[in-house]
């Protein structure tokens, strides 16, 4: 489904580049960004120097594979500063991941690193098929999380219009939706299927309003999702990906033509897939773990960073030289065992989204009952069915319970309940209750 005119062209000519080039500029700026962290980050050379490796082995891209991995660990680890290469006075700007547990993980930024992400959020809108003469409701949220500056940094670097709305109000973003006519809106997708019940409660049509282009991320989503916004919206859902270790929003993004996964801007990010279990690195083509090193990072240079998501490297397509992600597919950090089977949410969510009574609100349990998980699907109906009675409600959960069972191999109890019961987010939605940690 598209509904914007094709944009073709690019923003930068790093894009239309041959991978003869793209990887001459990766091994001159990997070479750069292994030494800047071993000459300037005391723990990653600790981690060298046990690993028996030194940046002088680092001669061809395949030598990355010697080197030790980073993880979120290692900032834990050194928080709150001691993974910054760079005096405190070069850095400019600290943001803070959003971790509900432990410390937080804090990166940083030099001028230069701002410039960057700058230029590589504007590359992002511009390959998702938005304009210098685009206005841009940016409902992400502010602060220390990285969504809401990162594009708003990209957008002005564009030369859009930029409404820095952040999350939550509901009732306010679809006003400002309503009176300002924005041609492009940034947000979590599970903010935005909130924000079309929120059109929905005030007598709204979402599909009628001038939102074009919707650039999606901060979790997991799937394609059955994708169609639910487009549907409901009339507009072009666009996935855009990063982390706060390795940048923030633009580390990849979809573009416009094609929709086919998040093309890498490779000059500044180099991927890996690893098995998370080995480390070995994989082919591409193969699920794994992604991992990341930058490139051109000054403050925070992370080397084999890994991010947990588990996806595939694919071809370029719309970018032919700058390699794809498929969509992820789930965490191998979040990833639930039950009853020995691997289940991720967005496996669930898949077959929820598939059923025409179901709405995408829904949270896991997971309980242990005399030593066996127990696994309760709760989820909301979508509106035109909320009146619908018991018997309806139990033919519908019935029906994903059997999908479940048939698609993923485990047996799970399925409650369709009241709609708005479950809790809203305006940033990453809780899909997961885990009470046997507890």
């Amino acid at each position: 489904m598209g509904f914007t005119a094709s944009f073709r062209g690019e923003y930068d000519p790093i894009e239309i580049a041959s991978r003869d080039q793209v990887q001459a500029l990766q091994l001159q700026r990997m070479k750069w960004s292994i030494a800047h962290a071993y000459d300037n980050v005391a723990h990653y050379r600790r981690k060298c120097e046990a690993a028996g490796v030194h940046p002088q082995d680092f001669r061809e891209l395949a030598d990355l594979a010697k080197f030790p991995f980073t993880t979120k660990q290692d900032l834990r680890e050194t928080y709150p500063f001691g993974m910054f290469a760079v005096p405190m006075n070069k850095v400019v700007r600290i943001h803070a991941s959003s971790g509900t547990t432990g410390r937080p993980t804090v990166v940083g930024y030099t001028r230069n690193d701002i410039d960057m992400w700058s230029d590589v959020m504007a590359r992002s809108i511009y390959a998702a098929g938005g304009r210098a003469s685009d206005m841009v409701h940016n409902a992400y949220g502010y602060g220390l999380f990285t969504g809401g500056l990162g594009m708003h940094y990209g957008a002005e670097r564009l030369g859009c219009a930029v409404v820095p709305m952040s999350g939550g109000n509901s009732e306010k973003q679809v006003q400002l939706i309503m009176d300002f006519k924005p041609d492009i809106i940034c947000a979590t997708p599970s903010y935005m299927l909130a924000l079309a019940e929120e059109f929905e409660r005030q007598g709204l049509d979402p599909a009628q309003t001038s939102l074009r282009i919707g650039l999606f991320g901060a979790e997991p989503w799937t394609n059955e999702m994708r169609r639910e916004i487009e549907t409901r919206f009339r507009m072009d859902a666009i996935d855009v990906y990063g982390l706060s270790e390795v940048l923030g929003p633009g580390v990849a993004v979809e573009c416009i033509d094609t929709k086919d996964g998040p093309h890498i801007w490779e000059d500044h990010f180099y991927p890996e897939i690893i098995d998370p279990v080995t480390g070995e690195v994989l082919p591409d083509g193969e699920l794994g773990e992604l991992v990341f090193t930058t490139l051109s990072k000054e403050a925070l240079p992370v080397i084999r960073y890994r991010t947990r998501d588990l996806t595939r490297l694919l071809p370029g397509t719309a970018r032919p030289m700058m390699r794809r992600l498929d969509k992820i597919c789930g965490r191998s950090d979040d990833m639930l065992i039950i009853r020995g089977v691997n289940v991720f949410p967005t496996q669930i969510e898949e077959l929820i989204l598939k059923h025409a009574q179901l709405a995408p609100h829904y949270v896991l349990e997971v309980s242990r009952e005399q030593h066996l998980d127990r696994l309760e699907v709760l989820v909301e109906p979508k509106p035109e069915f909320a009146q619908a009675d018991e018997a309806a409600r139990a033919r519908a959960a019935a029906e994903l319970q059997h999908h479940i069972k048939s698609y993923i191999g485990i047996s799970a109890q399925v409650r369709v309940v009241a709609p708005g019961s479950i809790e809203r987010s305006v940033g990453k939605a809780k899909r997961v209750i885990d009470k046997r940690k507890k």
